[in-house]
């Protein structure tokens, strides 16, 4: 876990790999209740007998936007900005989901600090590149570069 305690410990650390996740295993259940959370019950993720006889993946896999939803969690496991006043989700720069995450799957999130500056209100603006990537499989689920502030 890396921990940064002041603006400065930020910026010094452009560039630099912050740390992996643990795997966390993508159940239906989880699927299920993401389909249940965004209105989104497309086949290929809750419909299993289906997914099994139709689906190219030759079974259910994950929705792309559960794969994103997970880099805060994971992220918590690999940084943290101790003692700021407050840290915010600023956006996305570029997200892209190149391979499924078949239901079964254990995934885990890799973080690289890509830039860090000071902004006139104090604030650090903070871009990660964000990496999950499934076990044993060659092609990452979904690379992302996520922009965050934060103001101690």
């Amino acid at each position: 876990m890396r921990v940064f305690h002041c603006l400065e410990e930020i910026l010094a650390a452009r560039g630099e790999h912050l740390g992996t996740s643990d795997w966390v295993e993508i159940t239906q259940d989880r699927v299920n209740i993401f389909a249940e959370a965004t209105d989104d019950h497309q086949w290929i993720h809750v419909d299993v007998d289906r997914a099994q006889s139709e689906s190219p993946y030759g079974g259910p896999i994950a929705h792309g936007y559960l794969s994103l939803s997970l880099l805060p969690s994971l992220g918590w496991q690999i940084y943290s900005t101790e003692g700021a006043r407050m840290g915010v989700n600023y956006g996305s720069n570029k997200v892209r989901f190149p391979a499924p995450v078949p239901v079964g799957a254990r995934v885990r999130l890799s973080s690289v600090l890509l830039d860090a500056d000071e902004r006139p209100d104090g604030a650090v603006h903070m871009v990660v590149e964000q990496t999950l990537e499934i076990e044993g499989h060659p092609k990452p689920a979904l690379v992302a570069e996520t922009v965050s502030r934060v103001v101690y």
